[in-house]
């Protein structure tokens, strides 16, 4: 069992059924007061602490007077609309008392398939996490289709997770671990404390949702912890309906936990040293000798580039000598880098017309 409070960075992916009270359709406002203890717990300890919440819908629903059913796509983005003020507001008055500052974040699928989308919203997370905020995402429901939708939480905050570069995931659930069959079908069905490796026969043992409110079942758990363990993150499916879960799961409560073969970064740099390069940009002695001491690549220290290439693109970077030191994911598109080379960061906008970025490559987007 891994300690809550020894993970540097952790997200925790809260369903609609342990949030929405399915009879009444209302919030379970006793239950978020005792989450947000748990995370004030965790963010005192120095763990820095990032949402993924289901809800919207659930909450809208009640609202709207819909159905307890399947909704059509253009009732499910209604009931979002409604419930996601909802949702954010209960949010910021359960974590307030406790001196904590939300920030709501709506992502769709395309936002981390697409490259310069993907950097945004890590710049985005990355910017709050440092500014000692709690941010809160949730898929954003009210534009997405089926094209451009995870379809369910589970997956998000696994992608979340390995966005972010976190080292932890908790997937709190209306279960207490990943079992060898449905446990209210099988009273033989055995949990797992510990998955090491994801299996055809663990898959194989993998359920259907089974709550009206929640969309994801085991497969997508499954799913989730195949994204989340290959970008170096341990996660854990727990339960989650006692007040305080975190807190439970800290004290030894039931518990499956998939383990990570890599730590995040290096999971990172190894899906990025894999990408094929759009350009490249050539480094004086003094830019070369500060991406050695694991420096950002400023403007500055850049002589030339060549390419075409846009933002979220892969781009060689190659020392005076011609060598190449490695990959990075540019934050800047080829017209944009050829006009803020050799300047420092504080002219980007006059240069540019516009505010950017400080760093060319971000440290922690390189392969070297």
């Amino acid at each position: 069992m891994a300690s809550l409070i020894s993970a540097r960075r952790l997200v925790i992916k809260i369903g609609s059924a342990l949030l929405v009270d399915r009879a009444a359709g209302t919030l379970r406002v006793s239950w978020l007061s005792a989450l947000a203890q748990d995370v004030a717990w965790l963010k005192a300890a120095g763990v820095q602490v990032v949402l993924v919440s289901s809800g919207s819908i659930a909450l809208g629903r009640s609202t709207l007077k819909l159905p307890d059913t399947e909704l059509p796509l253009e009732q499910s983005q209604a009931a979002a609309a409604v419930g996601q003020i909802r949702l954010a507001r209960a949010y910021e008055e359960a974590m307030a008392p406790h001196g904590i500052t939300t920030a709501q974040v709506l992502m769709t699928l395309e936002d981390t398939r697409d490259r310069r989308r993907y950097l945004n919203s890590r710049a985005t997370l990355e910017q709050l996490i440092g500014l000692g905020a709690l941010p809160i995402v949730n898929e954003n429901d009210t534009v997405a289709t089926d094209e451009i939708r995870f379809g369910d939480n589970d997956r998000l905050a696994a992608q979340i997770a390995a966005t972010i570069g976190a080292d932890m995931l908790v997937l709190l659930s209306d279960v207490d671990g990943f079992y060898s069959a449905n446990p209210v079908d099988d009273p033989a069905a055995i949990r797992y404390e510990t998955i090491d490796k994801i299996t055809p026969e663990i898959e194989a043992q993998a359920g259907d949702a089974g709550s009206g409110l929640s969309k994801g079942g085991m497969k997508t758990k499954l799913m989730a912890a195949k994204t989340a363990t290959a970008a170096g993150c341990t996660m854990a499916i727990c339960q989650g309906a006692a007040l305080r879960p975190l807190a439970a799961l800290e004290n030894g409560a039931n518990a499956t936990w998939f383990t990570a073969t890599l730590d995040p970064q290096a999971a990172r740099t190894r899906w990025i040293a894999a990408m094929k390069p759009l350009g490249s940009v050539s480094l004086d002695a003094g830019a070369a000798r500060a991406l050695s001491l694991g420096n950002s690549l400023l403007p500055a220290g850049i002589k030339a580039i060549s390419g075409a290439f846009g933002r979220g693109d892969p781009i060689a970077i190659t020392g005076p000598d011609g060598h190449q030191l490695g990959l990075g994911l540019s934050r800047y598109t080829a017209d944009e880098a050829q006009k803020i080379i050799g300047h420092h960061s504080a002219e980007i906008e006059e240069l540019l017309g516009y505010p950017g970025r400080a760093a060319l490559i971000h440290r922690d987007d390189m392969a070297l």
